[in-house]
Formats: structure tokens, sequence, C-alpha cells
């Protein structure tokens, strides 16, 4: 997923935490804004449910991942082309 840059405010406290968080998982600082974005937002919890549901050997092998994102990536091309050209 592609990021794209914004300006937030924050309390300092929370900021100079986030670095030490950061630090000590060697992490770099977005990926734990972004993390605990997810994990407020419930992003987690929905990847992890859907995951939950599938057993390994129900689930695709990397050719059919492959091809299943493909095709969704095409199918999402294809409406943002219609949403501009109408």
């Amino acid at each position: 997923m592609a990021r794209k840059k914004t300006t937030v405010y924050i309390d300092e406290s929370l900021l100079r935490a986030a670095k030490i968080a950061a630090a000590r998982s060697g992490k770099r600082e977005y990926e734990v804004f972004e993390e605990a974005l997810r994990r407020h937002l419930g992003f987690t919890e929905i990847v992890e449910r859907i995951w939950s549901g599938i057993s390994p050997e129900d689930a695709p092998g990397e050719e059919e991942a492959a091809r299943i994102a493909a095709e969704e990536l095409a199918a999402v091309r294809a409406e943002r082309a219609t949403r501009k050209a109408g």
C-alpha cells in the first residue's frame, strides 16, 4: 500500500514514547504510528478474523493468491477509470 506524507500534531510525550518504542523494537517511527492506528481502527482484528477462518489446507497457494490479487487490482483500476471518465 502506498504511503502519503501528512502532518499531525501530537503531545510531546506521545512522540517521545513512539520514538523510544521504535528504537527498542528496531522499527521506524512511522511503523509504530501505523501499527497503533491500525489497532485503534480495528484493522488488526479484521485481518486476524479473516485468516482465522481459513485452515492451512484451504488457504490459496502462492500462484492462486497472486492471481486473486491481480484480479482485485485490475477491478480497482477499472473502477477508478470509470469514475474518472464519468
